[in-house]
């Protein structure tokens, strides 16, 4: 499901002008096949801005003049068009390009063919001219395929694109909450913040945890009682189990984990938040370092809601959650917890907050008496993600500055896992859990990455292309 605004998307058809006296009908024609298109469009999702018909160098500035501030530019070549009088309108646009160079027909009546009807089909003439001249100019594109019939394989192709668009659109516009600090000593997360701004126009909202303390001792008896319903209505409630440091869930344990959710759920909307990261140590049982021991449970609800929230002050992994999130892919904090040779599968999950919307079954709260390698006890999230195909998207940073996406797909599979009141999955690659291992930390990943259900990797590449921002592909 899509959340937020949805993608501005720019249409602009081409052809020239010297036909129109030439064949009675042929602009006619094309202008109809362009409506049929964006109005498929906006079933897709998305919001047409159109520019027409340009068949001039004129209307081709006049056009780019229009489709100022649009997320995507899409260039349906109509028919053939120099492409002197398409350069204009890219340049002025500003925006991504994607070429459709989409038929009417599958197949032409060679035998009937005249020059008007071969015009009205000739979409893929200029294609080559046109990135030919983008190249030397520039300017980045792509290019679609195959035809205006319905169900032909480029109309996934598009889907993906608008899809790609909408999770861009909705992080440049994101307001990204970074609470506290990061786990103290994991430099693979420490973060930039300017250069999250610069290469992904998102906004990093920095919070004192003393914004969160206060609204946790703010919130009224029915807040608490609301959260509290939440988290009895969405959860099932473990029994200690095996592990020494579990425990029984009291209520004064749950009471507590309802009034920090109830904070966590005004903080947001007092912030605008649509993502947080977080991480406080806390110092002898003091006011901050119970409030964030019993953050789990709300950050879990936040991000089944779509404010995907990251622990230990991962920012660059919240990122990388918030775009599997708006690609309607979930998008759950994870780390690679342990390779199994013998049934060929990585575990992966993590201590703290999970994408709830996409576990495998009711997930479970099980409450700790300790946090492994953190400050504080109380209720932990525990489940493993939805069986089936999955996607691991990690967001990177290189050594000049610039981040990078790195992605792979696989497939979560059954069979038992642990039940320490941590999320954790078992998670097959093709390449196997050695292989694959290598092969990912070639490319100088963080530890931590979002985990996704479905293949996304059509719509990764092409979110790495709207955001010009590498991506490796471990596959």
């Amino acid at each position: 499901m899509r959340r937020g605004a949805p993608p501005r998307v720019g249409v602009f058809g081409i052809g020239l002008a010297a036909y129109w006296p030439q064949f009675e009908g042929l602009r006619e024609r094309l202008v109809g096949y362009q409506q049929g298109l964006e109005a498929r469009l906006r079933e897709l999702g998305a919001e047409v801005v159109s520019a027409g018909l340009v068949d001039t160098a004129e209307a081709a500035r006049e056009a780019g003049a229009a489709l100022a501030g649009v997320d995507l530019v899409l260039l349906y070549t109509a028919t053939y068009a120099t492409s002197s009088q398409v350069l204009p309108a890219v340049q002025a646009a500003k925006a991504p390009v994607v070429i459709l160079n989409l038929q009417p027909a599958r197949s032409l009546d060679y035998e009937a063919m005249t020059t008007a009807e071969w015009l009205a089909n000739c979409s893929a003439c200029c294609v080559p001219e046109l990135a030919g001249a983008f190249t030397r100019a520039r300017i980045p594109y792509r290019t679609v395929t195959g035809t205006l019939v319905d169900g032909d394989p480029a109309w996934e192709a598009i889907g993906e694109w608008l899809d790609a668009a909408h999770a861009v659109r909705s992080l440049r516009a994101a307001r990204l909450g970074f609470l506290g600090h990061n786990y103290p000593g994991m430099l693979d997360m420490y973060s930039d913040f300017t250069q999250v701004h610069a290469q992904t126009g998102a906004h990093v909202e920095v919070l004192e945890i003393d914004d969160l303390v206060a609204r946790v001792d703010a919130a009224d008896a029915a807040a608490v009682e609301r959260k509290s319903a939440e988290l009895r209505e969405q959860f099932d409630f473990a029994d200690p189990g095996v592990d020494p440091i579990a425990d029984e869930i009291t209520p004064e344990r749950l009471d507590w984990s309802a009034r920090v959710a109830a904070g966590l759920d005004r903080l947001v909307e007092d912030y605008a938040l649509d993502g947080l990261s977080y991480y406080y140590r806390g110092v002898d049982g003091n006011a901050a370092e119970r409030v964030v021991a019993g953050v789990i449970a709300g950050c879990s609800l936040l991000t089944a809601r779509g404010v995907p929230t990251a622990g230990e002050g991962d920012l660059k992994t919240n990122i990388a959650m918030f775009l599997l999130d708006r690609l309607g892919a979930g998008g759950s904090f994870t780390e690679f917890y342990a390779l199994d040779f013998e049934e060929e599968f990585v575990l992966m999950g993590h201590d703290g907050p999970g994408h709830v919307a996409i576990a495998d079954g009711r997930p479970v709260l099980r409450a700790l008496k300790l946090y492994h390698g953190k400050s504080g006890a109380g209720l932990s999230v525990e489940f493993k993600v939805r069986l089936g195909p999955v996607t691991i998207l990690g967001v990177s940073q290189t050594a000049d500055g610039r981040l990078k996406l790195i992605a792979a797909e696989g497939e979560s599979i059954p069979g038992p896992t642990f039940r320490i009141g941590n999320t954790n999955s078992r998670i097959r690659f093709a390449k196997g859990p050695a292989a694959f291992m290598d092969a990912w930390c070639e490319h100088g990943p963080t530890h931590h990455v979002a985990l996704g259900v479905g293949h996304q990797l059509g719509r990764i590449r092409k979110v790495a292309a709207l955001l010009d921002l590498e991506l490796a592909v471990v596959d």
